[in-house]
């Protein structure tokens, strides 16, 4: 779980990133989510497009996809949804302590 200080510090990470997924109208598919994961292990801060969905089942998708991806949740910026998943090893992100 991230603290208040490291969703802050992603946020401002991730401000000039692009969305690198597009969840359509399939939804959630094995391949979406392989594609997720492969996306995490190689940028670790990454943006997904969510479309045509209401808020309610934007927070669903995205609850989905940190669930099935092992991901941290950090924010929804309108359809835009960022997750955050650190490597183990040779991390780009030096989260805040607090």
């Amino acid at each position: 779980m991230l603290t208040r200080n490291q969703t802050l510090y992603l946020k401002s990470s991730a401000h000039d990133l692009k969305a690198v997924v597009i969840v359509g109208q399939k939804g959630i598919t094995e391949s979406l989510i392989d594609e997720v994961k492969s996306s995490l292990e190689h940028h670790e801060l990454m943006k997904i497009k969510v479309n045509g969905a209401t808020k309610e089942n934007r927070q669903a998708v995205a609850d989905e996809i940190c669930r099935l991806t092992g991901a941290e949740f950090v924010q929804f910026l309108g359809n835009i949804l960022t997750i955050f998943k650190q490597k183990k090893k040779e991390s780009k992100y030096v989260l805040p302590k607090d």
